[in-house]
């Protein structure tokens, strides 16, 4: 066998083995390890694997991943998803479909204190889908506007998705964090629209007219009150995404202080006993411990890819073609989605990038507007069968046999398509994702 026989081997071993169940960051340094051996020798192999796990999360810059996810999980005991929902409720408390748009803007800030998908679709499953119901909602559509917006978390910053890309395509977490800055806008701008067209083509989905009309008469919420609940969330926002953007602060620096900035919220609203901040510790553990695994497993996987000479014969045959780089574009973006409705976000990446990112140079495609193309398009396998990791979660966090998982994939259905058109506007206008990053 060749070099480029093993490495196309060791993909298929690779993938049979997380399709017969195999954790992913097992799969890949087994095959890894087995390839090399065959290249090379045992010894090289063992020195390989050492000399990459080594390599791999040596530096600093990887604070910034349990420190982002302690904020996170900060952010989440201390209530703040409850009282973001409260203020745009009340703001958008006149507005056919005003709870639609409540959940998708209080997700979107949501998303800027927290980076995971999991955790908003979580809180607002609790908090937002019994409100959609109680004014006319229909169960489909409210589980739907939840699971749908809960992606924000993937793309606007701090996103976990973002540091993970920026890691293994070498390039800076600020400006990726800064990148997606302007693409998660657009999303949720799209998720808005889409909310309105639905309530005036469907009304009967979102809301009935009676309950919309007593809507107002349930909340007990003033200037005051909505300023009180939402200044500690925007000063958080500000404190992070202010200090990149302006230079104060480096990724990891970001994230230390917003974990502190987080930590001080909840200690002020009492939200925070030693029992749940054990808790948080701990689950910050487990999130850190797994993402830091897969890098390692990655950087691993994506050595051995380069050993076998495997990107540069796939970069030259994508060539030889002639499919150009829109059509390779085009083509890696169809992969994805594909692979989304088998498994999950971070093993498509870890499996994806290493194979794909020369190409991408090769073409002379810029690396940021790559990575936001990579990560919306990964978000769109969060909501699509059978595996769509948002919605199993929702369905978890709701607790209500009267709305299956076939339900919440029905909802969230509009959304993917939205994705989708958003998708296409990030490919054809590049600056939307890096006009920010290159200021």
């Amino acid at each position: 066998m060749t070099e480029l026989h093993i490495g196309i081997a060791a993909i298929v071993c690779m993938l049979a083995g997380i399709y017969f169940g195999m954790h992913i960051g097992i799969a890949l340094i087994a095959t890894s390890f087995v390839s090399v051996w065959l290249i090379k020798s045992p010894e090289v192999a063992a020195r390989f694997v050492a000399a990459s796990a080594n390599d791999a999360i040596r530096d600093y810059l990887f604070g910034v991943i349990p420190l982002f996810v302690l904020m996170g999980m900060l952010v989440s005991v201390s209530g703040v998803g409850r009282d973001t929902f409260d203020v745009f409720q009340w703001l958008m408390r006149r507005i056919r479909g005003g709870l639609g748009l409540a959940t998708v803007a209080a997700n979107a800030v949501f998303a800027a204190i927290t980076g995971i998908s999991i955790a908003s679709a979580s809180v607002f499953t609790k908090v937002a889908v019994p409100e959609m119901i109680r004014h006319g909602y229909t169960p489909r559509f409210s589980v739907g506007v939840v699971a749908g917006s809960s992606v924000l978390g993937m793309l606007i910053p701090p996103s976990l998705l973002m540091i993970i890309y920026g890691v293994l395509a070498e390039e800076s977490i600020g400006r990726m964090f800064i990148a997606g800055i302007i693409p998660g806008a657009l999303l949720a701008l799209g998720f808005c629209v889409l909310i309105v067209g639905m309530a005036w083509l469907v009304p009967h989905k979102v809301g009935t007219p009676e309950a919309l009309a007593g809507m107002g008469a349930g909340i007990e919420e003033t200037p005051l009150t909505a300023a009180i609940k939402f200044v500690p969330i925007l000063l958080l926002i500000t404190l992070v995404l202010g200090g990149l953007y302006a230079g104060f602060f480096t990724p990891t620096e970001a994230g230390a202080v917003g974990a502190a900035g987080a930590l001080v919220i909840a200690l002020v609203r009492g939200r925070l006993t030693w029992r749940k901040l054990w808790q948080v510790l701990v689950e910050t553990g487990f999130v850190s411990v797994s993402v830091l695994f897969l890098i390692i497993a990655a950087m691993l996987y994506s050595r051995m890819l380069a050993l076998t000479g495997m990107p540069s014969a796939v970069t030259e045959g994508i060539t030889h073609m002639g499919l150009g780089p829109w059509g390779f574009l085009f083509m890696y973006v169809l992969i994805v989605i594909a692979l989304g409705c088998i498994i999950d976000s971070v093993s498509i990446m870890l499996i994806m990038l290493p194979i794909v990112l020369p190409i991408a140079r090769a073409f002379g495609m810029d690396v940021v507007w790559f990575g936001v193309i990579t990560v919306v398009a990964v978000e769109i396998g969060l909501l699509t069968p059978p595996f769509g990791v948002s919605v199993y979660t929702v369905k978890s966090a709701l607790n209500d046999p009267r709305i299956t998982v076939r339900d919440i994939f029905a909802g969230s259905f509009p959304f993917v398509l939205m994705m989708v058109v958003v998708l296409f506007i990030l490919a054809a206008f590049p600056g939307l994702s890096t006009w920010l990053a290159y200021l």
